[in-house]
């Protein structure tokens, strides 16, 4: 049985290319605080990260028979797997694609080709990202018509349940926790996303208008501050 240190990272690389798999591979180990394990193929990442849970996913789209997006979307349905932070490493390099990657949940987006240095920063960041925010507020949320127990993932409006897609309930998660303060579109995106392109931003708006829509009566206390963002209203 192989053993792990407790003071790397353990990452599964889902690259299709040996040669690509063996530089990210390569890369990351070199970096000595990541330990690392590739497979080739959508099924083969699906068994090997739910034999053991991973802290870090880096996912290649272009797969062969079980595609990229439908490796993503599984793992993010199933509970043990659903909050693995998972970097989209693809030759998918259009906006469209981004936007994609993004409105899926990925934790980062980076394209091929790409700089080893700046995968071990990025992979650095996310996970010291995933630590930082730590564990979701113990005291539940009360308001007007809204309740959310983000320990518990029980949100309701009205006393009804609300089922809310892992990137909208971040968003909500963020906005109480800053409740009262205006957060930018750059903010959002830095904090819940972990991107820094500003191309993307229009993606905030899309989110927060899907919220707002699932919230119903309590949507309205997320206001646009217009020219600065948005606002968690009590």
């Amino acid at each position: 049985m192989q053993t792990h240190s407790l003071s790397r990272n353990r990452v599964v690389v889902v690259e299709d290319e040996p040669d690509v798999g063996r530089l990210i591979e390569l890369t990351l180990k070199r970096a000595g605080d990541f330990e690392v394990e590739t497979v080739g193929s959508g099924a083969a990442a699906l068994t090997v990260v739910s034999d053991s849970v991973p802290d870090l996913v880096i996912l290649d789209l272009n797969l062969p028979v079980l595609d990229g997006m439908e490796v993503f979307r599984i793992l993010r349905s199933r509970n043990p797997t659903s909050k693995i932070p998972i970097i989209i490493l693809t030759a998918r390099a259009t906006e469209t694609d981004r936007v994609r990657g993004l409105e899926l949940g990925a934790d980062d987006y980076v394209t091929k080709p790409f700089s080893p240095r700046e995968l071990v920063a990025r992979a650095r960041t996310v996970l010291r990202r995933g630590r930082a925010q730590g564990p979701p507020e113990a005291a539940p949320y009360q308001g007007a018509h809204l309740f959310a127990d983000f320990e518990a993932v029980s949100i309701q409006v009205d006393g009804e349940p609300v089922h809310l897609t892992r990137r909208e309930f971040e968003l909500l998660r963020h906005f109480v926790a800053n409740r009262n303060r205006v957060i930018t579109r750059d903010r959002l995106l830095e904090q819940v996303w972990g991107f820094n392109s500003s191309i993307e931003t229009r993606s905030v708006d899309v989110h927060i208008g899907r919220l707002r829509a699932k919230l119903r009566t309590a949507g309205m206390q997320i206001e646009t501050v217009v020219g600065l963002g948005y606002k968690f209203a009590e």
